[in-house]
């Protein structure tokens, strides 16, 4: 796209998750000046919740607000022609997202401008050669193999990194749709096609890292969640990162003027180590990150210049993130109102699984909660006084689903046959939901292959036309 010479690229994220401001994208590219637009939409959570939506739809899968942001973005999009789009929000199905946005930006006499696909990270039809290969894909908290859970896979996916976003782009992607990618390469991809970098350039991978850890949550970086939250200003109007990336790798952290929040050091050190487990070794597909050494100087209002980040070559492995049924699910909650709430509440969640037991119905697990009670960080801390009201939210999971339904029908009755002073049961019954177990594994990065797909837009709209680039 551009050269090592060039002026700093302007990136900015528009969505830390599925779900995440809905107004933000649109709001960060009319004021943000941007070269790139990133959006990250994906985590553990949202995997399951897409592997679940694909399971009962071959085309779903993909993040379903992503179609909505573009139609609204297509103006924006006709203006300023030079600005990209890449987002994870291909999710489990980016060539189904793809074909979903090919129809939108054709219908906007858009059809010509190229969608680029990132894929590969889908290795679930692998599992069992891996397994029989003696891979033993051992989960990262338990060590147990994934033969453990092998007939309960509904999705499996790799972490892939930046050099085929980076390829997207230099090839003339305008927007790029991934599968599971790691959420700082969104912003890394965009930067090393812009000036160049190699991918040996450990340090100035680093620092395009760094960057893009630091936008990759949204608002997080400008504010959100910052402890004197009540000093910041415009928190209905949250402004969303930008980094401004230069060719060494440093950057410059700020927002579009005139936005809520706020861009301090402090603020953007938080950030930084948001999710760090070793500031010394952050692993990602891309590089190997030291954060230790890295100087956060405030350049003035809501600009903060991050450098000396360092790097060094990424594992010879990649996180495997798969997801597994588990049984069923459900959660009830009742409000408990007066002297002793707690100690009724307790009671009444007792009494939900005695009876569950003595109708031969009991769970393979269960927790009973009292929110207000201090059970929201079990253990930490207590209310100074004993809580007039608490919410009592009580949660099955079993692999049978008729225990389930069982225990759904079990909270109304405590109406009257419980603890007195339970209200809160106007909503109706809870229902039975599937449940999913997490299996975090890392896997041989040579046994992944990463592909790459570019066509126009209207093509995506046609199985039979395109023009695959195979890595």
């Amino acid at each position: 796209m551009q050269t090592r010479d060039a002026p700093p690229i302007r990136i900015g994220n528009g969505a830390g998750f599925w779900g995440d401001q809905i107004d933000a994208p649109l709001d960060l590219v009319r004021a943000g000046r941007l070269d790139v637009l990133t959006l990250e939409y994906l985590a553990e959570l949202t995997l399951a919740i897409l592997s679940h939506l694909r399971a009962k739809d071959p085309r779903a899968g993909f993040v379903s607000d992503l179609p909505d942001l573009l139609v609204r973005l297509v103006p924006e999009l006709r203006i300023q022609q030079r600005l990209r789009i890449v987002t994870n929000g291909g999710g489990l199905n980016p060539r189904a997202c793809a074909a979903r946005c090919g129809e939108i930006l054709a219908a906007s006499e858009m059809g010509t401008r190229c969608i680029a696909v990132v894929d590969g990270d889908d290795v679930l039809s692998r599992i069992p050669e891996w397994i029989a290969a003696g891979i033993e894909l051992a989960n990262l908290e338990t060590g147990e193999p994934i033969a453990t859970v092998a007939d309960r896979l509904l999705a499996a996916h790799v972490y892939l990194g930046a050099p085929l976003i980076a390829e997207a782009l230099a090839g003339g992607a305008q927007l790029v749709l991934t599968g599971r990618v790691a959420d700082a390469s969104l912003a890394l991809g965009p930067a090393a096609a812009w000036f160049g970098w190699s991918w040996t350039d450990w340090d100035v991978l680093a620092g395009g890292t760094a960057a893009g850890h630091l936008i990759e949550c949204g608002a997080q970086v400008t504010g959100g969640l910052w402890e004197e939250w009540d000093q910041l200003p415009g928190l209905a109007g949250m402004g969303y990162p930008i980094a401004e990336i230069a060719s060494d790798g440093s950057s410059v952290i700020t927002k579009p003027e005139g936005s809520g929040g706020r861009v301090s050091p402090p603020i953007v050190a938080e950030q930084l180590l948001y999710e760090i487990g070793d500031p010394t070794c952050y692993r990602t597909p891309d590089v190997d990150v030291d954060f230790t050494a890295v100087q956060l100087i405030d350049q003035g209002p809501d600009r903060v210049s991050v450098t000396g980040a360092r790097g060094r070559p990424p594992s010879d492995h990649l996180k495997l993130a798969a997801i597994f049924q588990d049984g069923w699910t459900a959660s009830g909650l009742l409000a408990v109102v007066g002297a002793g709430a707690e100690k009724r509440a307790r009671r009444a969640g007792a009494v939900i699984l005695e009876r569950l037991g003595r109708g031969g119905f009991a769970p393979e697990a269960s927790l009973v909660e009292c929110l207000g009670a201090g059970d929201v960080v079990g253990g930490v801390v207590r209310p100074v006084s004993p809580p007039f009201e608490v919410l009592l939210r009580v949660t099955v999971r079993d692999s049978s689903r008729a225990k389930v339904e069982r225990f759904c029908r079990e909270l109304a009755p405590l109406v009257t046959s419980g603890p007195p002073g339970i209200a809160g049961y106007a909503a109706g019954r809870p229902s039975p939901r599937p449940a999913f177990g997490y299996w975090p594994a890392l896997v041989p990065r040579a046994l992944v292959e990463p592909r790459l797909e570019i066509r126009p837009a209207a093509d995506w709209t046609r199985e039979t036309c395109g023009r695959p680039v195979q890595k």
